[in-house]
Formats: C-alpha cells, sequence, structure tokens
C-alpha cells in the first residue's frame, strides 16, 4: 500500500500558521505618545516643572540664564497651577496654604499668561510701606545690613553695560570682567534672610510705595533687585503687578538651581552647551537662610 504523498506536503500550509503581522502599528504609537505627553504634562502641572530665569529682576539671588526647579504643590493648586495659562481666573486653590514671608514664587500677573518669579514680603492683614528703600513691614523697618559687593561674572547674559547696571561693571583681581553690585541683607521678623541689590534711592520710583494694608486672600511680592524689578510696588501698566496679588494667581515654590548657563551656547554646537556653563550654582538652594543656620 503506497502513502499518499499530499498528507505530508506541508509547503503551503506552513508558512500559514506562522505568519506574522508585518510594520508599525502607527495608531498605538500615537496613543503611546499620547499618554506620554499628558503624562509629563499632569507632572509639569501638579508635582515640579523646570523654571528659566529670563531677566535680572531676581539678582543675585537669581541671575539671568539660570535653571530651576519649582514644585506645584506647596500652596495647593489654582487656575494658574497648569503649565499651560488657559483656564480664566477662578476663585480659591485646592488644598491651598498661604506662602511663607520669603518664599520665591512663580506667579501669573492679572490678566496674563506669562510667569513671573518674585519674592513674597508682605502676607494678608500686612501694612507694608516702602520709604526710599526701606521696606516697613508693619510699623517696623525690615533690618537690613550692608555686605561686599555681589560680584556676578560678566557674560553674554549679564552684559552690566546698560541702565544702572552700567557703573557697576569692573576687572577683578583675576582679570575678569565682573558687575559689583551693592548687596544688602534684609532680615524678616521670622529670621529668615536673604540678599538685595539696592543701587541707591531713585525718587519717584518704587523707592517710595505705600502705606497699604495687604488685603484678604492676597500676597505682596518684590524682586530681590529693587531697582530692576516690575512687581506689586508699580501699576499694569508700566508691567507691574499692580498691588499685591491674590494668591490664586501663585503657580508655584522656587526650590533650587539645576544648571545655569552664560548665554554662549549654540543649539546646533553640542560642545557650546557644556562650555556655557556657569560652575557653581547648579545645586543652590532658594530657600532662605534662618537665624542661626549657616549660609
Amino acid at each position: 500500500m503506497t502513502e499518499d504523498p499530499r498528507l505530508n506536503d506541508t509547503t503551503d500550509r506552513a508558512p500559514l500558521a506562522g505568519k506574522t503581522r508585518q510594520g508599525t502599528d502607527w495608531w498605538a504609537e500615537i496613543k503611546g505618545l499620547f499618554w506620554l505627553v499628558l503624562a509629563v504634562l499632569a507632572f509639569h502641572s501638579l508635582i515640579a516643572k523646570p523654571f528659566y530665569i529670563p531677566s535680572e529682576s531676581m539678582m543675585p539671588t537669581l541671575i539671568k540664564g539660570d535653571r530651576l526647579v519649582v514644585t506645584k504643590f506647596p500652596y495647593g493648586w489654582s487656575y494658574a497651577s497648569p503649565s499651560f495659562h488657559v483656564l480664566p481666573f477662578m476663585h480659591g486653590r485646592i488644598f491651598g496654604h498661604m506662602p511663607e514671608r520669603g518664599d520665591v514664587v512663580i506667579l501669573t500677573p492679572p490678566g496674563e499668561s506669562s510667569d513671573y518669579i518674585k519674592r513674597v514680603i508682605g502676607l494678608p492683614g500686612d501694612t507694608l510701606e516702602v520709604r526710599e528703600g526701606q521696606v516697613i513691614l508693619n510699623g517696623k523697618p525690615i533690618p537690613r545690613l550692608a555686605e561686599t559687593p555681589a560680584m556676578i561674572p560678566v557674560d553674554a547674559n549679564v552684559p552690566c553695560d546698560r541702565g544702572l547696571e552700567a557703573q557697576y561693571r569692573i576687572t577683578g583681581k583675576d582679570g575678569r570682567a565682573y558687575c559689583a553690585l551693592p548687596r544688602f541683607r534684609e532680615t524678616l521678623p521670622s529670621g529668615r534672610s536673604y540678599d538685595t541689590i539696592d543701587m541707591g534711592y531713585i525718587p519717584g520710583s518704587g523707592d517710595d510705595y505705600g502705606p497699604i494694608t495687604v488685603p484678604a486672600g492676597h500676597v505682596f511680592v518684590m524682586g530681590d533687585n529693587r531697582d530692576e524689578s516690575a512687581d506689586s510696588r508699580y501699576p499694569i501698566e508700566e508691567l507691574g503687578l499692580g498691588g499685591p496679588v491674590p494668591w490664586e494667581n501663585l503657580g508655584g515654590r522656587a526650590e533650587f538651581i539645576t544648571f545655569s548657563l552664560d548665554g554662549s551656547s549654540q543649539w546646533y554646537n553640542p560642545l557650546s552647551w557644556f562650555t556655557a556653563l556657569r560652575g557653581g550654582r547648579s545645586g543652590t538652594s532658594l530657600h532662605p537662610a534662618r537665624a542661626g543656620a549657616p549660609r
């Protein structure tokens, strides 16, 4: 009896059993990318996000080119918390907490979508006044102590060649150019202290302000560079904040500097990404020093 050769012929059947789908599942890739972007946005909106310093308003604490981490949860969440400011103003905060005097915060100016970074000086119920550059909190001048100048190296991000700063450009003993700005140490009633820049009394400026009482649900903020900061002392028409800011406008608290760039980097030159790094700024805490704590 002869065997039917068709029973052992698997030429046509075997490939069908092991056949796999070819090509990329683009819909799955798009969904994966969507969830990744959503997760990043949620983290930036609810937990923490990077922040870039674009101006000189917070010198000497922060200088243009600093990159830092801002946490979103210390004061709870509000309409200003999302990374993209697309929500209209809404009263209240979820799990809301008032900041502490001295905190460095990011905030959204009333009616705008950009972020400012300033220091909280006054809380609800505080009476605040500025006279010839001296901040007076609840009827008492905030103590300030003159220190050695803040020696900020001159670079592309801090050229020190215009405005009030130009007169303070010097050449250091090491032959480098510096912006040697007048520095003063302010100490709040709580004992928290921080450095400020004050380049002298300027009549008709924010060196004279108030007195005012900070309303409920508001904070009064100022930049550490007192002569070059559009903050609560200035009207909105002058790019200021128009007085105390609603606490709903707070977007988070600045924590520490991650790294800093001197402005010489070029996107098409990866080597310049490293040569532009400023040394000694990474990891710097942005929390004010406490009385008796090492600085």
